[in-house]
């Protein structure tokens, strides 16, 4: 189920948002509102516009909003993030996302970010 709900709400909100709902709620249940308020705690992490995609989608309800570890290391390898980085922004050990990246069947490659030098 979560990583069903994972992917439906990529390909609702994009993957910048997703991430920053995932960085602000991953692992915990919240309300969606049919129209969440500018203030909200949502429209707050993901914007109002997706706030109010996300209501228009899934309220009212209350989803638990999955973690998405593996999404989220891939994204931040994709940004040059390295593994120690990666650990601290996910809450594990660096031989965790060791562990994570080695049970991928397309591994990041590390420093994947940096601009080639090849003129």
């Amino acid at each position: 189920m979560s990583e069903q709900l994972s992917h439906d709400l990529i390909a609702l909100l994009g993957d910048g948002a997703f991430i920053a709902l995932v960085e602000a709620f991953g692992g915990t249940r919240v309300y969606i509102p049919v129209t969440p308020d500018a203030d909200h705690e949502i429209a707050a992490a993901i914007g109002t516009d997706m706030a109010h995609r996300l209501g228009q989608r899934y309220a009212p309800a209350v989803l638990r909003i999955p973690l998405a570890r593996a999404f989220r290391a891939r994204h931040y390898r994709a940004k040059g993030l390295s593994n120690a980085q990666i650990a601290r922004a996910l809450g594990i050990t660096e031989s965790g996302v060791d562990k994570l990246f080695a049970r991928m069947d397309d591994k990041p490659v590390k420093g994947s970010a940096q601009l080639s030098l090849d003129i």
